[in-house]
């Protein structure tokens, strides 16, 4: 199984250099099956204008047709009348016309045309985003990976040396046994922690490809001295003014409830009369027979203006009255829907930027501190006034810190680009100023 693994992975595309957010960006806009199928369903989406302009056109037809009769007649007095029988043979073709002059049907369903327009656009503006968000999450979760891959690491070595120090002193009669007990247990848990640090950093590197097609031999990490910015506008009202007016989900609210409104106005015209300007030309060709004792054609050419004044369907315009007013309620309802989730959303993500950037602060002077009482720790274990367990708590500190800064980067720069997905403003030049803050 892990052979056949192998062999597939061995099969993959793989980038041997080290590449940064914006590469990893284009690569899964060219390979995403579900942004592909967003591209093609804006594809579809857009054809609905010239469907609806089609209604307000003229159309033509043109048919033809070819018959083959027997006519088999049989005389009650043969010697007056003989029978007979003859072959008719006639073909033709006509030419049809029609042009709407008054059918306020076809105008109002063109003006839903192009609020469907909106609605794909806006649709696959939605999936443009979402793009984004999958990607920078998938990317940031390797990274998240790797660093704790490697803090385990780290910390293994650290207390493999620990480990050792322990041995050396109770060799020498400068420590008890427990030193060694307790480095021991937490060296035999590290390495517990790396087979899993390890097995989660695969499964993101998997996550990644699936969206990419390709499997990268590094990524750009953050660089460490990247500072972050809070939102801007800093105001958190302006974020909510903005989601509730643009963002793409309430655009696409706002499109639904537009063409609701027109269904219940089309449904209305369809009690009104509808006038076409209608005309039509035919020939028809006809050979002999024994009511005609000669062949020849016939030539039609009409035109006129024809007038359709529904009267009764059985109650059926009616009961499309109230489904379209029911389907407007509903729209209107959700059009509100889709603004207090976009408000909530935008709150949401404003609060994870602003505490995120203080929780960044704040953890990187707990690393400082972290640093600093391991120092003293090794020292005070040096001296006599510490115990071995002392250290291992204080390497453990550390490398928690570690790990929860680099968590914190990340999920604060994820949540500012949520914050304007939230508002319908997130763009790739956001994935380029992110890829800036990668080292090079």
């Amino acid at each position: 199984m892990h052979r056949l693994l192998a062999c597939a992975l061995a099969a993959l595309p793989l980038s041997a250099a080290a590449q940064g957010l914006m590469q990893v960006y284009q690569d899964a806009k060219a390979y995403d099956a579900q942004f592909a199928a967003a591209r093609f369903a804006l594809q579809a989406g857009l054809e609905k204008l010239p469907q609806g302009r089609a209604l307000t056109l003229p159309s033509a037809s043109l048919s033809a047709n070819t018959t083959h009769s027997r006519i088999d007649f049989k005389s009650d007095n043969a010697s007056i009348v003989p029978g007979s029988t003859r072959d008719l043979r006639s073909y033709g073709y006509t030419l049809s016309f029609s042009q709407p002059i008054y059918r306020r049907q076809n105008l109002i369903q063109y003006d839903q045309a192009g609020y469907q327009v909106r609605q794909a656009e806006a649709v696959f503006g939605q999936a443009g985003q979402d793009l984004i968000l999958r990607v920078s999450q998938a990317y940031f979760d390797v990274l998240a990976a790797e660093d704790t891959l490697g803090l385990v690491r780290a910390q293994k070595t650290a207390i493999s040396e620990q480990l050792a120090q322990a041995k050396r002193n109770f060799e020498v009669g400068t420590a008890t046994i427990t030193d060694t007990h307790e480095a021991q247990a937490r060296f035999d848990l590290a390495a517990a922690q790396e087979i899993a640090a390890q097995n989660d950093l695969d499964a993101k590197k998997r996550a990644l490809q699936q969206l990419t097609g390709k499997e990268y031999g590094s990524l750009k990490p953050l660089r460490s001295d990247v500072k972050l910015s809070g939102p801007e506008p800093s105001r958190m009202d302006d974020w909510v003014g903005l989601a509730e007016k643009q963002s793409y989900p309430v655009q696409v609210q706002e499109a639904v409830a537009e063409i609701s409104q027109l269904e219940v106005k089309r449904n209305a015209a369809a009690h009104q009369p509808t006038v076409d300007l209608v005309a039509s030309y035919g020939w028809v060709a006809q050979n002999a027979s024994q009511f005609s004792v000669v062949g020849g054609n016939t030539t039609t050419g009409t035109v006129g203006v024809q007038l359709a004044v529904p009267l009764f369907a059985g109650g059926a315009l009616q009961s499309r009255d109230r489904e379209a007013a029911a389907n407007f309620d509903k729209a209107r309802q959700d059009l509100e829907f889709s603004r207090r989730a976009s408000a909530l959303a935008t709150r949401q993500s404003y609060l994870a930027v602003i505490n995120g950037i203080a929780q960044v602060g704040a953890l990187e002077q707990a690393l400082v501190s972290s640093q600093s009482a391991l120092a003293s720790n090794k020292l005070g274990y040096e001296v006599g006034v510490r115990i071995n367990i002392d250290v291992l708590n204080a390497q453990q500190q550390l490398f928690s810190t570690q790990r929860d800064l680099a968590l914190a980067r990340y999920n604060t720069i994820l949540n500012h680009l949520r914050l304007k997905s939230a508002a319908g403003a997130l763009r790739e030049e956001d994935v380029e100023i992110v890829n800036r803050a990668l080292q090079p």
